[in-house]
């Protein structure tokens, strides 16, 4: 007798889920059964064709615009996934940019904007679905970090403070939820191969990589969905999943 889907009858909410690691989350939240809400803040079409991947393959998804670093587009973001599916089981803060650039050269504005969407966002997200969370007694967040918050990265004081950011909510928020069963954790990829890291040269960081290679971003998914997805995971909160290659290993 094959075992019901862990997420059959759950909603879950993932942020800049158009392309990349993002997309790859969407899809095994689908195929776990969650009906999945693929959140974009440009990108219409990529949405549409990760909720098109999803129903084709039998699934259940939808997409909808929103920019998260906005209060009031968050909340109305949260509102209408309330209003839609009727709950939000799982939240997975993933949306993020980069702005990178030297300390002593960079822009308020750069800083400002990678704050602003990498951790601020993370906390609005988090914030509109704890009430909802806490009626029903139980939710999984799952924050995409990222291991140079870290180690720290030339040229990433912003995106790296962020990111360091990311982790420390991460530990508060799960200490404060655990109580009415909500798991607050985070996974903190190295270098994968996405969009955001094609420009990368390959030599010198594949040396400090032991796997000798880059991370894909279904890797990535693949943990994501253990925390968020698998009965499991159901005593595992506050933890940093670093999914690296075994780069930084502690």
């Amino acid at each position: 007798m094959t075992a019901p889907a862990p997420l059959a009858g759950q909603t879950a909410l993932v942020t800049g889920a158009s392309r990349g690691i993002g997309r790859a989350v969407a899809l095994q939240l689908a195929e776990a059964g969650a009906t999945v809400v693929v959140n974009y803040a440009n990108s219409a079409a990529g949405a549409e064709a990760v909720v098109a991947a999803i129903n084709a393959s039998g699934g259940s998804a939808y997409a909808l615009q929103a920019d998260v670093s906005q209060e009031e587009q968050v909340n109305g973001l949260v509102a209408t996934v309330l209003e839609r599916s009727g709950s939000i089981d799982v939240l997975v803060n993933n949306a993020g940019i980069t702005r990178d650039g030297l300390l002593m050269r960079m822009k308020l504005e750069d800083w400002q904007a990678v704050i602003n969407l990498n951790l601020t966002g993370v906390f609005l997200c988090s914030r509109a679905v704890t009430r909802p969370m806490l009626k029903q007694k139980r939710g999984r967040i799952v924050n995409i970090t990222s291991v140079v918050g870290l180690m720290g990265n030339a040229g990433q004081a912003n995106y790296a403070a962020a990111k360091a950011g990311v982790i420390g909510f991460t530990r508060s928020s799960a200490r404060e939820l655990a109580s009415r069963g909500i798991t607050v954790n985070a996974v903190a990829p190295g270098f994968i191969a996405t969009d955001m890291t094609k420009d990368l040269q390959a030599e010198g960081l594949l040396a400090a990589i032991p796997l000798g290679r880059y991370g894909e971003a279904e890797e990535v998914a693949g943990a994501v969905r253990f925390l968020a997805a698998d009965p499991a995971a159901a005593y595992i909160t506050g933890q940093v999943l670093q999914v690296d290659g075994g780069m930084l290993m502690a």
